[in-house]
């Protein structure tokens, strides 16, 4: 395979940062654009995994004194930073093993458009109805990363292996799944964040180790992936400031809407 171009790369940079940390499904995103480019091949998609790798970093470097108070903390003792870790741990391991499981069917049948599209219609379709439930009986709820116990991290992790297809988005499914249990969103949103860490570090370097001779074996494909993985670094990192407030402001059903008209019009254009 030819190395992705640079201006495709930076392209796919762009698409994976806007859209890694939003609820509206990175992955699938980058499916539709790749097919619209004509990027879709298997090399395409593990460049597509591997450039998360930007967005894993806009992580670190949003949340740098948080987690080095925490790893700080861990190696004190504190309960708080024991805690955090723990949660973490059990919400990974779910995604974990249905990766492992499931990655090979994933790619095979579920990297298209029609499937992108109909995750994104049910998706938004699931987000709008939650918050308008939310809105009309005014559940209580808790605020603080403190309140991720294991059990409400496990069925966070549960939640986020429906993330598996792509449309999905692991962040609706992890912001959602937080919810549920009765994190504020903000709470959830941040533990989402932080599940990243893990999740998509796992998946970068397991996609790079499997896939390393078609991502690097050509003249050039280093540089791309660079570029690609430097450009979702920068837009994820402001794009995670950004979501923050405005999520305390609107809370996820724009964002719903968003995914049923994407949705809707990926599925006109395939039938026209």
């Amino acid at each position: 395979m030819s190395p992705m171009s640079p201006p495709v790369a930076a392209l796919l940079g762009v698409v994976e940062g806007l859209t890694e940390y939003l609820p509206v499904s990175s992955t699938g995103h980058l499916v539709l654009v790749g097919h619209w480019l004509g990027a879709d091949s298997e090399a395409s998609k593990s460049f597509e995994i591997v450039i998360q790798l930007g967005a894993i970093l806009a992580v670190v470097a949003h949340y740098r004194a948080l987690l080095g108070a925490r790893l700080a903390g861990l190696f004190r003792g504190e309960r708080a930073s024991r805690d955090l870790a723990l949660a973490l741990a059990v919400a990974f391991v779910p995604t974990a093993i249905a990766g492992l499981l499931l990655r090979k069917t994933v790619k095979r049948l579920l990297f298209g458009p029609v499937p992108v599209a109909a995750a994104l219609i049910v998706g938004g379709v699931a987000m709008i109805a939650l918050e308008r439930t939310r809105r009309r009986t005014q559940a209580p709820t808790v605020d603080g990363l403190e309140h991720v116990t294991p059990r409400r991290a496990l069925a966070i992790g549960l939640g986020q292996c429906l993330s598996l297809w792509p449309g999905a988005s692991r962040s609706m499914c992890t912001i959602v799944a937080g919810q549920l249990t009765g994190l504020s969103t903000a709470t959830a949103a941040e533990f989402s964040f932080l599940l990243a860490l893990p999740t998509l570090g796992a998946a970068t370097l397991y996609e790079l180790a499997k896939a390393r001779a078609e991502l690097l074996g050509a003249e050039g494909a280093a540089a791309s992936l660079a570029i690609g993985a430097g450009v979702s670094f920068v837009v994820a990192w402001a794009v995670i400031a950004g979501f923050l407030r405005y999520l305390n402001r609107h809370g996820l059903e724009p964002f719903g809407w968003y995914r049923v008209v994407i949705g809707v019009v990926v599925l006109a254009v395939l039938r026209g």
